[in-house]
């Protein structure tokens, strides 16, 4: 399909899915999926003043290649970020830092996969100087579909992990798929951003080099790109950028010693792009998270760790690490409770959602979390999700969030550190308030 007529006469591409959001000159995408049909709105988005309709079995499809065609008209430089844990804090790490020097458009909230990505896209302008993608994936060749629309020119994989195996298969198949990011920037002349402490990483990006010399990484590279997007040079001149993980600096808004990662990731980009170390660092620590991740809140009555936006066994084992830490003073925070007694004098609760989409991982990844548990002698925990009633776990176990809900009410927790964690789908951030 020809876009040229809107990319020419639009200075940003507002687009829209939703039919209530439309707005007189802009773009309707009517998407089918299994419980509704945006086609059954395109009459009312006409009469509301739609000026292009994208519409009919293929409407997904169009809108990603309007984005990757308005992606080649900015030209602008893509960062693309995957990875099993961390890319979001990352990603918004990222921005703080770049936005020190650069006129960033980054992924907002977790829009990561085929349709977010290209929606992304469409919301960059020409104002922007760079775009930070977040890409998502749950099955084989899910990145390899996004970098195809988003043609990135730079990336990094933050790590890899038990996630997603129900889709991948296997761990295996998540490094599989991750790696379809090295493959790309390998095809098309970009540049590989790698933490070099990480043996997963750097075997990927190995196999992805030798893998495009011997030509058969054929991921996109039967797909033209622009020279104004990618200038291909040989692999074997391509060399990663590399950072550590390094240790968790101090002033930072976010909990956990596992963020280093992320924070080093962010610190090594922004450095290659010109900003220094110290104002990069500045930035991470003026950043403040507000999406459940690697939150701490210090309520009237409790300490909370907050981390209830996603959960995998990798992602759960750092977390439930960390938090003992933190008990023991070994990564502790130097808030103090309203009671003005030392956050690691607390009472230590667990509050654990259970991991999803982990096909027949599933009841030996949620035994081997109960088993860390025990042996860390955890004896105040909250299991929430029926996958732990297949364990041997001598804790309550709650069906659902709402059950929880009735119990703390009941029985409220008061002068404790707790962590919450769990999977998305869990909603364990209904607790909060309780807290």
């Amino acid at each position: 399909m020809d876009w040229n007529f809107l990319i020419r006469n639009k200075e940003s591409l507002t687009v829209t899915t939703d039919s209530r959001r439309v707005t007189p000159g802009c773009v309707f995408v009517a998407l089918k999926g299994e419980h509704f049909d945006g086609n059954d709105f395109v009459a009312q988005a006409e009469k509301d003043g739609a000026a292009y309709i994208i519409k009919g079995e293929n409407a997904l499809r169009d809108l990603q290649d309007l984005a990757r065609a308005w992606r080649r008209e900015l030209g602008l430089p893509v960062i693309g970020i995957t990875g099993t844990n961390g890319k979001t804090t990352t990603k918004e790490l990222l921005a703080a830092v770049l936005a020190t020097r650069y006129r960033i458009h980054y992924t907002q909230g977790n829009l990561n996969n085929a349709l977010g990505v290209p929606l992304t896209l469409l919301q960059c302008t020409r104002a922007h100087e760079m775009a930070i993608v977040e890409m998502g994936a749950s099955h084989p060749g899910d990145i390899r579909e996004l970098v195809e629309i988003a043609e990135p020119n730079y990336g990094l994989i933050t790590n890899v992990g038990r996630a997603h195996l129900q889709g991948f298969g296997s761990f295996e198949g998540v490094k599989r798929t991750k790696a379809e990011l090295y493959d790309w920037l390998l095809a098309h002349g970009g540049t590989v951003f790698l933490n070099a402490d990480n043996p997963h990483l750097a075997e990927m990006y190995q196999t992805a080099c030798e893998a495009s010399l011997s030509g058969e990484a054929g991921l996109s590279a039967k797909r033209s790109v622009s020279e104004a997007v990618c200038q291909t040079k040989p692999v074997s001149e391509a060399k990663p950028v590399s950072y550590h993980t390094g240790v968790m600096p101090e002033g930072t808004h976010l909990v956990g010693a596992y963020n280093s990662e992320n924070i080093q990731a962010a610190l090594c980009v922004g450095e290659y792009f010109g900003i220094s170390r110290e104002q990069g660092l500045q930035a991470v620590c003026a950043y403040v998270p507000t999406n459940n991740r690697s939150q701490h809140t210090v309520t009237d009555h409790n300490d909370l760790v907050i981390d209830a936006y996603n959960a995998n066994p990798t992602s759960m084992q750092a977390a439930i690490q960390a938090f003992s830490n933190s008990l023991t003073g070994e990564a502790g925070l130097a808030a103090k409770r309203s009671v003005g007694e030392a956050v690691s004098q607390a009472k230590p609760v667990y509050i654990l959602g259970a991991m999803r989409e982990l096909g027949d991982y599933t009841k030996l990844e949620h035994q081997n979390l109960v088993n860390d548990l025990l042996v860390r002698k955890a004896d105040r925990v909250y299991l929430v999700g029926p996958e732990y009633r297949d364990t041997t776990a001598p804790y309550p176990v709650f069906d659902d969030v709402d059950a929880l809900i009735a119990h703390l009410k009941a029985h409220p927790l008061n002068g404790c550190r707790i962590l919450i964690k769990g999977s998305r789908s869990n909603e364990l951030e209904k607790i909060i308030p309780l807290l």
